[in-house]
């Protein structure tokens, strides 16, 4: 899947979850960066760009050496992150982006396999739902970026996908999409 590249949004602050979501931890002590990450590596993926905002420094070092950027106006919200994401992609080579949240920890590599299945080059637009309810991961063409990028919301790319007929991919067997997206979701546990 050389012409898909993964983008991996990461860049929240989780004021409702005590602390920037690219730090949270699972169970096992992986933090949810490394492990969204390592999901879309799973699913078949090569190349992973993950967009970084709150403790984009801590963060970047618990990716090591893996590809990230930091959307400087993340703030701003998801569709901040979005865009310059897909304006980072848009000096590659790559002609699909796989656009994954950072809070979706049920969501795995056969979630991503069977999204990604649907890449068909650069007018690609696709995203995966869950019991017909939309949710992530999204696939997203090269033709429709500049687009999104210059039209994007704190939802990002949601009015757009909505207008613009993109295929819908069950994946509510495999996952429920939930993202993770409050205090209650967490268990008290855990490492924040």
């Amino acid at each position: 899947m050389g012409d898909v590249t993964g983008l991996l949004l990461a860049a929240g602050a989780g004021r409702r979850m005590g602390g920037p979501k690219a730090l949270l931890r699972r169970d096992d002590g992986t933090p949810w960066v490394v492990a969204a990450r390592q999901t879309l590596l799973d699913g078949g993926l090569d190349d992973v760009l993950v967009v970084l905002g709150a403790a984009a420094d801590e963060a970047r070092s618990l990716l090591g050496d893996a590809r990230s950027i930091v959307a400087e106006d993340w703030d701003r919200g998801m569709g901040a992150s979005l865009e310059t994401g897909l304006r980072e992609l848009a000096a590659d080579s790559a002609q699909v982006a796989l656009v994954h949240l950072v809070d979706l920890p049920d969501v795995d590599a056969e979630v991503v396999r069977r999204v990604l299945s649907h890449a068909d080059g650069p007018e690609t637009l696709a995203r995966a739902v869950y019991a017909g309810a939309p949710g992530h991961p999204v696939l997203i063409g090269r033709d429709h970026w500049s687009a999104i990028a210059d039209g994007t919301d704190d939802e990002g790319a949601r009015a757009y996908l909505a207008t613009h007929d993109a295929v819908t991919v069950e994946c509510g067997d495999l996952a429920s999409g939930t993202d993770r997206d409050r205090p209650q979701d967490l268990d008290p546990r855990r490492d924040i």
